[in-house]
């Protein structure tokens, strides 16, 4: 006899399930807590300790690290829209042994929490050993898997060298740096980078990060469903670009964004076709710039977010006000005194220099040079957070609290 199928829950690594799989990536190359929790993307929740879900590819995934691998879990619907969703490798015919089986991994998770809690025993200690190298028995759908989490987080670049070459030339960086190991740059979708970016205009991340689940609960197809909460993917051109979007939009408190989320989506489609933005990565970054410029709710700091955050542009540097004074104070004195605001002539300056700033540390331009830029750009940016201004919300280059 079959019975309803229970809803899905977001699984944790001390479940031990033989599902989770995992990469080689020591947390001094990567720190998912850092990293997802930054303003690069607004798409993440930590779903319980150290554990983060949200969308990569138009698939659930959950992330989370032990001192030396990154593990994921990644979910997948099987039963149609509208109905109950399973991970990927899940069953949908659920049979009374198999609704038991959940119930007793259930009360495995929660008898295995109380006893990590009680012994304060980290995560590693209690991850089993079977899937230590997950590159045995892979099937075609885990090496993709794999390689959208290389790309996803940029893993080719090697964090811990650069950090220390980094140091070497630079106190500033040195001295900020060292209590914030694994910063790294994300390499985001454009559609989804700058349509999140639209919502960031005069806003602080927990509100930009309302609007962005807002829009993709409204206007994106499900892909899962998990502890009651629905995921889904980013939507599509076509999805915003249609005539009620900006009502609904309005209706949802995206204010006058509604707007220029609409008419981009719009433009996009009417004079470039579905797939520009994709296509501005094989262009060069002046070209891409003045091309996203031409988009409403699109000034140069958004451009050079998209830019620098989805379209490889390694030369791109978005410039706040944060960020002038951050070069300002460390690196560019005379930019305090020749200006009291951040004027366009100053935003150009910003950029042209800390190019110049990372070749004199003899730090090699392309990606090396943008994760440098973003890396002393947290890390800086990070100490206001220990001081209760959370919602400074974006930084400039792409990682931190801003706008």
């Amino acid at each position: 006899m079959e019975v309803k199928a229970e809803m899905m829950q977001h699984e944790t690594l001390l479940l031990k399930d033989e599902r989770w799989r995992s990469i080689p990536c020591c947390r001094s190359e990567l720190c998912l807590d850092i990293v997802l929790n930054c303003g690069q993307s607004f798409r993440w929740h930590e779903t319980s300790k150290g554990h983060w879900t949200g969308v990569i590819a138009s698939q659930v995934w959950t992330l989370t690290q032990t001192e030396d691998r990154l593990w994921y879990r990644t979910y997948r619907e099987l039963d149609g829209p509208g109905k109950n969703l399973y991970p990927k490798d899940g069953n949908v015919s659920m049979t009374v042994h198999l609704k038991a089986k959940l119930g007793k991994r259930k009360r495995t998770l929660e008898l295995q929490e109380k006893v990590s809690e009680a012994k304060h025993e980290p995560i590693e200690t209690l991850v089993t050993t079977c899937d230590q190298d997950s590159n045995t028995g892979d099937d075609g759908q885990s090496m993709k898997d794999k390689d959208i989490l290389m790309d996803y987080f940029q893993l080719h670049v090697g964090m811990e060298e650069l950090y220390e070459q980094w140091s070497q030339t630079d106190s500033f960086f040195k001295k900020a740096a060292t209590k914030f190991p694994g910063v790294r740059v994300l390499r985001q979708d454009p559609r989804e980078c700058l349509f999140s970016l639209i919502c960031t205009s005069n806003n602080h991340i927990t509100r930009i990060s309302g609007m962005v689940e807002r829009l993709c609960q409204n206007f994106g197809p499900l892909l899962c469903t998990l502890d009651m909460k629905h995921y889904h993917d980013f939507p599509s051109l076509q999805a915003l670009a249609a005539p009620d979007v900006e009502a609904r939009l309005k209706e949802l408190k995206f204010g006058y964004r509604a707007r220029y989320i609409q008419q981009a989506a719009q433009q996009i489609l009417e004079k470039y076709g579905p797939h520009w933005l994709d296509s501005l990565r094989h262009v060069t970054y002046e070209e891409a710039k003045k091309a996203l410029r031409t988009l409403p709710g699109v000034g140069d700091k958004v451009a050079d977010c998209v830019c620098l955050m989805a379209l490889d542009k390694t030369d791109a540097v978005p410039v706040d006000t944060h960020v002038w004074q951050m070069a300002s104070q460390n690196y560019l004195p005379q930019l305090g005194k020749e200006s009291k605001t951040l004027t366009p002539k100053v935003y150009r300056e910003i950029g042209e220099n800390t190019i110049i700033i990372a070749l004199n540390l003899r730090v090699n331009c392309g990606t090396q040079f943008v994760q440098y830029n973003v890396t002393l750009l947290i890390c800086n940016l990070r100490r206001y957070l220990q001081e209760s201004v959370w919602h400074l919300c974006w930084l400039g280059t792409i990682c931190s609290l801003l706008f």
